[in-house]
């Protein structure tokens, strides 16, 4: 099995020695400090631009996802620590802001690698058995930009649509 798979059932290593249970341990400086981790918890398709020892999900690593309910609950756990991270949970199957959002807002609102990771997290979820919360985190974005509380660029927009729904079109 992958090395990804592995990971994710708790029992492997990123390329840095870490355990699964060490990255949703991280506090939130360390999650915005580090870079290497969030290719891990959110692998995609396609090579890293920023992280050349990052996964790469092949066709066997998105059907362990389908076929294991035990990585795609590990996957939910990761999207859970990613939420919180950027000052938002999961409640009724609606991505919502948190109690922490505003003090949390700058971590969000950057445009910066963060939207990236968003961008991430979007395909991941979708690719791994988890569209659902994909679609929540994208119409929980779209209800911040309607209520005035996240100001996003059409461009970035286009990314989190196309990451989430890639068969809507524009």
């Amino acid at each position: 099995m992958s090395q990804l798979v592995e990971f994710y059932r708790g029992t492997g290593e990123d390329a840095e020695g870490r355990k699964l249970a060490d990255v949703w341990a991280f506090s939130d400086d360390e999650m915005e400090f580090h870079h290497d981790f969030i290719q891990w918890i959110f692998p995609l398709q396609q090579a890293s631009r920023f992280n050349p020892y990052a996964p790469i999900l092949s066709d066997r690593d998105i059907a362990a996802f389908q076929d294991e309910p035990v990585l795609r609950d590990n996957l939910k756990h990761s999207f859970d620590r990613f939420l919180a991270f950027v000052g938002l949970e999961e409640k009724d199957g609606r991505v919502v802001p948190a109690a922490d959002f505003e003090s949390k807002r700058q971590i969000f609102l950057a445009p910066d690698h963060n939207w990236l990771r968003i961008t991430r997290a979007l395909t991941s979820l979708r690719l791994l058995g988890l569209p659902e919360q994909s679609e929540a985190l994208y119409e929980g974005l779209l209800d911040l930009i309607k209520d005035g509380q996240a100001r996003i660029t059409a461009e970035t927009r286009r990314f989190w649509k196309n990451a989430a729904r890639p068969d809507a079109g524009d």
